[in-house]
């Protein structure tokens, strides 16, 4: 850092700075970065909604002093605390995911993984895996049997696993299929598959409260959204009604997949190159749905 900033000194001798310290230029530094994160996330959420008010009270605030309103005035500062709380409040879900892309952020990671070894570490989907679950959905779609499969990623699911009944079994088409089979005292619910088998079944989600998506999508798709929300984890979704298979992953929802579609949004999960995609995309408002451009013709 301290050749840094001779060499900034050097190449700027003519430029007058008063009592600037390397520390300072850093100062600056991370306090820009950190702006530029808090503008970008009010951009991509209904946070920046909720601001539009908070402005609205702050200009009104502001004309009050100007006007000298004293009474209004103190009422504003005796009731300081209780504003900051109800922010904390109405702001709860925006920081709780904010938070929750910060621990996943790579260089968290890494900082954790070099001071401790994690022994669930996750294995990565194996193609038998991907292969199986590409037949289930493909069996269910064409029966036209509701399902909803998590695939655990980084974030552990474990509060998840424990609304649901332990399986711990091998992942096959066979299994799945019959634990969706409608009337039976499986098929309602998530299955979660943790590091290439069946850890459990009827788990509860948590259902997305964004309120873009269509209004016509059911509860699966807003829980399979709700889940991709909070977690990194991919979600495979049969819909009941229609047979179609769509899949949510990092809050967006992918519809309309044939069986190669599919499989590329599976294989897609573990892709070296997923942390680059998704951070060449935050700079763009998120897209709550995609659809497939063409199905494929059938073989």
């Amino acid at each position: 850092m301290q050749a840094i900033w001779a060499f900034i000194q050097t190449h700027l001798d003519g430029i007058y700075f008063p009592e600037l310290k390397w520390t300072d230029v850093l100062d600056i530094i991370i306090i820009a970065y950190i702006i530029y994160h808090i503008l970008l996330w009010l951009k991509t959420s209904r946070a920046k909604t909720l601001l539009r008010g908070i402005l609205v009270v702050a200009l009104f605030l502001a004309f009050a002093a100007v006007a000298r309103l004293n009474t209004i005035l103190w009422i504003a500062k005796n009731l300081i605390n209780v504003i900051l709380l109800t922010l904390v409040i109405l702001f709860q879900p925006e920081l709780r995911r904010a938070l929750d892309e910060l621990g996943r952020k790579n260089f968290v990671s890494r900082l954790f993984n070099s001071m401790y070894s994690r022994k669930d570490v996750s294995k990565g989907i194996e193609d038998k895996t991907i292969y199986e679950l590409v037949k289930t959905a493909v069996l269910l779609s064409k029966e036209k049997t509701g399902a909803l499969i998590v695939l655990e990623h980084d974030t552990p699911l474990g509060e998840i696993i424990n609304t649901g009944i332990s399986i711990g079994a091998e992942v096959t088409h066979q299994l799945l299929i019959n634990i969706f089979e409608k009337n039976t005292p499986l098929h309602d619910g998530a299955v979660v598959i943790r590091n290439n088998r069946v850890e459990a079944a009827t788990c509860y989600l948590p259902l997305t409260d964004n309120g873009e998506i269509e209004k016509a999508l059911g509860t699966r798709h807003r829980a399979g959204l709700g889940i991709s929300e909070t977690t990194d984890s991919m979600t495979i979704i049969v819909s009941e009604e229609t047979g179609e298979i769509s899949v949510a992953y990092m809050g967006q929802l992918y519809k309309d997949l044939d069986e190669d579609g599919l499989r590329k949004q599976l294989t897609k999960l573990h892709a070296d190159e997923k942390n680059d995609k998704k951070n060449d995309k935050k700079d763009e408002k998120p897209s709550i749905i995609r659809k497939n451009d063409k199905r494929r013709a059938a073989k």
